[in-house]
């Protein structure tokens, strides 16, 4: 039952069958036809196949029973940290600073990751491969000049118990870009792999991250501190390890947009130029050219990959105790609660192969373990195809085990509805991570992963075959509740929710404006037909007669639902409006504090950053940030982006 990686072919073939087809795909003419569509329900055989079957899951049978009443109900127990030295444990009163606050000097580091796990022998940064070891010390490199704070968040400063006035320290440009030394920090680049556009990639790693160490707030939270752009690791492979400010802009700001859109995310607790200037090649098209330097301190309650558990399996030997290894370390400091299951909780289900194939959550944690990283994964692409979200580069090395999104690139949010839009350049030719494929390709990663803990033993194909079941059945309900959350409806309805969607990808809607203007509608029926679209004419732009009938038949379907919702039309506005947001990080808005910034005005960003720290707030006087892109934003490099930076 061992699986073996190749750079030559998929690890599992996968047929036609995809989850994206109960969703977009059907009724969604300009969808793309992929060579890519995982079945709803993955199988993996013993002989190393993986068998697909195109019905979904049954809700109601056992074996979809979730675990997350009994997990939540552990979660919410108070779990204590026993690696922690009770000097740690308790903060010294005399650090702390404004009601609890610390300076720079008196963060509380911890070091798990090197403390438990086997690292790299070797501290220099020479790129080579590095075996049987989960990271590599190194020091930030990258050459400094007169660093300035671009931007920071007073949000993430709060995580660490960081006092905000330590920001305005005249040293901490010079801290963050990595020219000093953190005090209490124990740098370090992680190892990982990963497949990129489906192709096994081998060894890729903390190419341009450099990881400071682990701060443990005064709740016993773990958030981890790293470096983006801070120089070379021995995973730079035949890069820089540098970033720039127009790349670090954006993941710094989309990483605080997506928190405050409700969206699980790594955050991002500061931004400073380097001034220096690196030299970038946007679009692979031998035109380079020199862009300043950045370096963003992202923030994490942990870093582990996907890839960062393939790479040890893909070596095989002695590196299976690695996985191993790896998966004790991320249950004990951030599945505790799976630690604690017991047989008490009589968490077995039928996998509904034959009356012999038992599921039992409690006899292995590695087991319920996987089940719930497929369910977080779940739960987020659900909640980005909710926002209108394209991450861009779904490779296996950008799939957090928490359940985050992590590696900010060439992202986009919907603008006009297109199930096809990919914001990569790179994706164009077969719009592999394109909007309507996202939730095909988290099972696909899903199963990369489950096969990865069956090459090292610790689940069965049984297991693994349940974890995908999983994640399709979590992804179809978080997905379906998100949408009748979003029409402000008590129960999903399919055929209005498929007619709904089909008319926004023909007249190409702006997926955002849209949603939020729908909460204007009024339950009433004896609305006269031709006034049911006023509500809607701010979105409903240059539309023949053959649409507006289109619509106007839609909207009084609509009505009929929400005046058997029962529900009043202020109540459901404000509920509507709640999960609506009016402001999402469009990138032609990113692009303008890029272009700001670049000239050396940062107020544009900084601006930015309040605006989307409030998306679902109406914000008067700030409504040019909710406007449609204008026609320059269509140029190559604001609305698609390379993963160049």
């Amino acid at each position: 039952m061992r699986f073996h990686f190749s750079p030559k072919t998929s690890l599992l073939s996968l047929s036609s069958s995809s989850i994206t087809s109960l969703c977009l795909r059907p009724f969604l003419p300009s969808a793309p036809k992929s060579h890519f569509y995982p079945s709803l329900a993955c199988h993996v055989s013993t002989g190393g196949n993986l068998r697909m079957d195109s019905t979904s899951p049954d809700p109601s049978s056992s074996s979809s029973v979730s675990i997350d009443s009994v997990a939540d109900g552990l979660k919410n127990q108070s779990l204590r940290e026993h690696d922690i030295s009770n000097n740690n444990n308790n903060m010294n009163n005399e650090n702390k600073k404004n009601n609890g606050k610390l300076s720079l000097e008196d963060l509380n580091w911890d070091h798990s990751f090197v403390r438990e796990l086997p690292g790299d022998p070797r501290n220099d940064s020479i790129p080579r491969q590095v075996f049987h070891a989960c990271y590599t010390k190194v020091l930030p490199s990258a050459e400094v000049e007169n660093p300035k704070l671009v931007a920071w968040s007073d949000s993430v400063a709060d995580l660490l118990d960081l006092d905000p006035k330590e920001f305005g320290r005249p040293d901490f440009p010079l801290k963050f870009s990595g020219a000093s030394p953190l005090a209490g920090a124990v740098p370090y680049a992680q190892c990982y792999g990963g497949h990129q556009f489906g192709t096994w990639a081998g060894q890729l790693g903390d190419g341009r991250a450099i990881t400071l160490g682990e701060i443990m707030n005064s709740k016993l939270e773990r958030w981890e501190l790293q470096l983006k752009g801070a120089g070379k690791t021995p995973y730079s492979r035949f890069a820089d390890g540098l970033a720039v400010l127009r790349s670090s802009i954006r993941e710094f700001l989309c990483s605080e947009a997506m928190h405050f859109l409700g969206i699980p995310t790594t955050r991002a607790l500061c931004l400073v130029t380097t001034g220096k200037f690196v030299t970038r090649d946007m679009f692979y098209d031998g035109n380079p050219k020199d862009e300043p330097g950045a370096v963003v301190c992202r923030v994490s309650q942990s870093f582990l990959r996907f890839g960062s558990y393939q790479i040890h399996a893909s070596r095989g030997g002695e590196d299976l105790g690695i996985v191993r290894s790896l998966a004790d370390y991320a249950i004990r400091h951030h599945f505790p609660h799976i630690e604690n299951m017991s047989k008490s909780e009589s968490l077995s289900f039928s996998t509904g192969d034959n009356d012999q194939s038992v599921v039992d959550l409690t006899s292995n944690k590695y087991a319920a373990w996987t089940v719930e990283i497929a369910e977080r994964t779940a739960s987020l692409v659900a909640r980005w195809q909710g926002v209108g979200f394209t991450h861009g580069v779904l490779n296996t090395d950008n799939m957090s085990i928490l359940g985050l999104t992590i590696d900010y690139g060439p992202f986009g949010f919907l603008d006009a509805f297109d199930p096809s839009y990919t914001p990569n350049v790179t994706d164009l030719p077969g719009r592999r991570y394109c909007f309507a494929n996202q939730p095909d390709i988290g099972l696909w990663n899903i199963a990369q992963f489950a096969s990865t803990l069956m090459t090292a033993n610790l689940i069965s194909d049984q297991e693994a075959n349940y974890a995908m079941e999983r994640y399709g059945t979590k992804f179809m309900d978080d997905y379906q509740a998100i949408l009748s959350q979003k029409l402000g409806l008590q129960k999903y309805n399919k055929q209005l929710v498929n007619k709904l969607l089909s008319n926004l990808a023909v007249d190409k809607m702006d997926y955002t404006n849209f949603f939020r203007a729908l909460s204007n509608i009024k339950a009433d029926p004896s609305i006269p037909g031709d006034e049911l679209l006023v509500p809607l004419k701010a979105v409903l732009l240059d539309m023949g007669k053959e649409r507006k009938e289109a619509w106007t038949s839609w909207v009084q379907s609509y009505i009929q639902e929400l005046v058997a919702s029962g529900v009043s039309d202020e109540e459901r506005k404000a509920s509507m409006n709640s999960v609506n947001p009016k402001y999402v990080l469009r990138n032609y808005l990113c692009q303008s504090a890029i272009d700001a910034a670049e000239m050396g005005d940062l107020e544009e960003v900084r601006r930015l950053l309040k605006v989307m720290e409030r998306p679902y707030d109406e914000q008067p006087g700030m409504e040019k940030y909710a406007h449609l892109p204008p026609a320059w934003a269509y140029r190559p490099g604001v609305c698609m982006l390379s993963c160049s930076s």
